[in-house]
């Protein structure tokens, strides 16, 4: 249920921000303050996390628990609910800004979907931690409040996610390490901005785009398209792709080696599955770069896990007649 912190505040307030939890490390728990890895995600509520922070960084907030889970194990459903309040309270004229509480395993695919979906004129923020919040150096506070200053920062607009006194724009943020407190970078483009004691300092421009409506996650999550990724590697075979087909997948994603190239086995049923009518994207397994001459398309310059939620999008436009 959504709470105002603190509990003194009327519920609407002139350039309020809106938290939405959803779990993560950011509000796991450990046996010990020592154990920075072994650790069990989502145990504390939002509003637990925002009343450790200062006074003054905890004025003029609201707290909602949307969900409570690790997110690796991130699903359709949460998502749809997810785009649905940020655009929700993006609407109301007294939210200067959504933060969202996350995880870190799937925060770049969320930011990349509530970016292609909302493209919002105002800021959106997730926020995360590698560390759980009873850490003896837990960086999920200072993150918190990082985030804060990125959301109420005149002019921002767009998803972005800061960690680390780092901030990213949803089209560049990566996972690049399992464990490190700097786990995330921008790869060539470089980080959008940091944050220096409380103060953005901005390199780039916000993301931009055209919002393609929260509508388009409306209805049952059961009957949204299946899209699945499929890695070219050395020894590789078709039988998954074969598989996939029989089971009813309706889209592919190849991570394909260096600049587009798939081992001919699985190009073979590539092409076979392209011929029963399944759609197929290629995109490159390297870690910086864009596909480039034949063998760029759709998503020549997105990950494989951009590339999956983009034809994700655009087999639901198709089937509801927008695309």
């Amino acid at each position: 249920m959504p709470s105002t912190l603190p509990s003194s505040l009327p519920n609407e307030l002139p350039s309020s921000v809106v938290i939405l939890g959803t779990g993560g490390t950011i509000a796991g728990t450990a046996a010990s303050a020592m154990d920075n890895v072994g650790y069990t995600a989502a145990q504390r509520s939002v509003a637990d996390l925002l009343h450790a922070l200062p006074a003054q960084g905890g004025t003029g907030l609201e707290a909602e628990q949307l969900a409570q889970l690790d997110s690796k194990d991130m699903d359709n459903a949460t998502w749809q609910r997810l785009a649905a309040r940020v655009s929700h309270h993006l609407a109301r004229p007294s939210v200067l800004g959504v933060l969202i509480t996350h995880g870190t395993d799937t925060l770049e695919e969320t930011a990349w979907l509530l970016q292609r979906v909302l493209a919002p004129a105002k800021p959106v923020v997730l926020v995360a931690a590698m560390r759980p919040a009873t850490a003896l150096a837990a960086d999920g506070p200072q993150n918190l409040l990082d985030a804060l200053a990125v959301a109420r920062t005149p002019g921002a607009r767009g998803v972005v996610a800061v960690l680390a006194g780092r901030v990213h724009a949803a089209g560049a943020v990566r996972k690049v390490h399992p464990y490190r407190p700097d786990a995330f970078g921008s790869g060539e483009a470089g980080p959008l901005g940091v944050v220096e004691e409380g103060v953005l300092r901005r390199f780039r421009d916000w993301p931009a785009g055209t919002p393609l409506g929260a509508g388009v996650l409306s209805g049952d999550v059961a009957g949204w398209p299946w899209v699945e990724i499929i890695t070219s590697h050395a020894g590789a075979r078709g039988e998954a792709v074969r598989a996939l087909v029989a089971a009813g997948v309706q889209g592919l994603v190849v991570a394909a080696t260096g600049n587009g190239r798939v081992h001919q086995a699985l190009d073979d049923a590539l092409a076979d599955a392209q011929a029963a009518g399944v759609t197929v994207w290629r995109t490159t397994r390297c870690a910086e770069g864009a596909l480039v001459g034949a063998n760029a398309g759709p998503a020549a310059a997105m990950t494989p896990w951009q590339a999956r939620l983009e034809l994700l999008l655009c087999l639901l436009l198709s089937a509801r007649g927008g695309g």
